[in-house]
């Protein structure tokens, strides 16, 4: 079997099982709306089959992506677009906005999250050329949402590590403590978003104090 067809098999694998597991939660819905153990597990896999069909479809699809378009072809907005935004402001800071909150995590870290920062810097550099490495960096992760919201509170259950993953070898060289240093905030408010900076470690300094100032960052 073809490599091509054996990535259609895998995702139509996923999807049945997925599908399944969507069968059972509606199942336990329909029993009771109460949170359960049962039910989280349930949510959970279905969660995890529906990211891992996604990042393999997307491959498959960069596989095949048609090089050019027939003359008049108004291409579509590009999916990303819903999943967020990536830009590089007057003084060489990244700035990615996922438009979702940071998934638990307490067995891996997300790959739809190390896969969608990874694209969102594909198109960055598409339309802005190669970005800068950093020797040293200071990564800022802020969660903008409100208390209904937000399910996990406790920051070291949060999947930050993919953003991280995401970034090593990319624009800073490494993730280790004295290359990389991290920080996690919070921010309320009604947006459903997480706002990700990436900076040089000198930089912080005037980082923050441009946040404490509400001056905007980026505009």
């Amino acid at each position: 079997m073809s490599e091509q067809k054996e990535y259609i098999k895998r995702i139509q694998e996923i999807t049945f099982e997925a599908f399944k597991s969507s069968g059972r939660i509606a199942a336990l819905l329909d029993q009771s709306l109460a949170p359960s153990v049962e039910l989280s597990k349930e949510l959970e896999q279905t969660a995890c089959q529906m990211e891992q069909g996604t990042v393999e479809l997307r491959t498959l699809c960069a596989h095949y992506l048609y090089p050019t378009q027939p003359i008049g072809y108004k291409p579509v907005l590009e999916p990303l677009e819903i999943a967020g935004r990536a830009e590089c402001n007057e003084f060489g800071w990244l700035h990615i906005q996922l438009n979702a909150l940071l998934p638990n995590c307490r067995f891996a870290s997300p790959i739809w999250i190390t896969d969608t920062v990874t694209r969102l810097l594909d198109r960055l550099e598409r339309r802005h050329g190669k970005l800068p490495m950093l020797k040293e960096a200071l990564l800022v992760i802020d969660e903008h949402s409100d208390i209904h919201a937000r399910q996990v509170y406790d920051q070291d259950n949060k999947g930050w590590k993919a953003i991280s993953n995401a970034l090593k070898g990319r624009v800073v060289e490494d993730d280790d403590q004295y290359t990389l240093g991290v920080c996690l905030l919070s921010t309320r408010s009604s947006e459903q978003v997480c706002h990700i900076y990436v900076l040089p470690g000198a930089d912080a300094g005037d980082f923050f104090c441009m946040r404490a100032d509400q001056y905007p960052i980026f505009r």
